[in-house]
């Protein structure tokens, strides 16, 4: 099938199988180098460049430049985790740099691979916060929870599901954070209208994910990369901003921060639930 074409339940299961296959590929290609231990960046461009189909770096780029992967992290925050868990990074950003996690919050990070953004936000919250980690595929969640283990993090919690029904009660939580998964979604509302459902009044959203240029049609955006590569299914701006405004919203950023290809940007996105 063509992008276009791929839709639903068929779309989901082929992006649940890229990333099972990712997981499956670092686990056996780069065993963890026991906690805390540095990643090199040649290390995390090999194996990057094995998941170019995902979310990742395409062949014959850097990880200095290319928008995707572990080096949208400060060196410093790499080294403090295990080396699976900077190599699983896929995604298009750093959503902790705009986060602005405090002491003591409860956060949830949509679509959460290999856990880098759990752990690291496990540190920042302390061990009075909690950091969840939601995921579809099974091989990334046992990554995670192996990475999660040899990290000593006991202030986190992988759940299995998906983002567009998330297993958490209502209002459970202070901050959401994703990198990278909410333009993989074939039904973008519902993540936004969950997300919006399980934060706190004065709840928000910090990640980053992939946007389009109001200028490019959904076609123009099928052209320029596969669905489960975060490039077709991306919203527009203004279609991102819509939606979260439909979802109940306020304070909408949209900041474009990299370009991934013609017309489409790496972009922060931040937005917070009325108190």
């Amino acid at each position: 099938m063509t992008p276009q074409q791929t839709t639903g339940d068929a779309l989901r299961d082929e992006v649940r199988a890229r990333y099972a296959a990712a997981a499956r590929r670092i686990t056996a290609a780069a065993p963890a180098a026991g906690c805390c231990g540095s990643t090199d960046n040649a290390a995390v461009l090999a194996t990057i460049e094995a998941n170019s189909d995902c979310c990742g770096a395409a062949p014959g780029g850097t990880v200095e430049t290319e928008p995707f992967g572990a080096a949208r992290y400060d060196q410093a925050d790499r080294d403090q985790l295990p080396a699976d868990a900077v190599t699983a990074s896929l995604g298009c950003g750093n959503p902790l740099a705009v986060a602005d996690l405090n002491e003591g919050e409860t956060v949830l990070d949509l679509g959460s691979g290999g856990g880098i953004d759990v752990l690291l936000s496990a540190k920042r919250v302390g061990p009075t916060g909690k950091a969840y980690g939601l995921d579809m595929t099974d091989d990334m969640l046992q990554l995670a929870r192996r990475n999660a283990e040899q990290a000593g993090a006991d202030n986190v919690e992988f759940l299995r599901g998906e983002i567009e029904r998330i297993p958490l009660p209502d209002e459970t939580v202070d901050v959401i954070i994703s990198n990278c998964v909410i333009n993989l979604s074939t039904d973008k509302p519902a993540v936004l209208a969950e997300a919006f459902r399980v934060l706190k009044p004065g709840g928000r959203i910090g990640v980053s994910d992939v946007v389009a240029e109001d200028r490019l049609s959904p076609a123009e955006r099928a052209e320029r990369g596969q669905w489960v590569g975060c490039i077709a299914g991306a919203l527009s701006v203004t279609e991102y901003h819509d939606g979260l405004t439909a979802a109940g919203f306020t304070g909408i950023e949209i900041t474009p921060t990299q370009q991934a290809a013609d017309g489409m940007h790496a972009a922060i996105v931040r937005a917070t639930k009325p108190a």
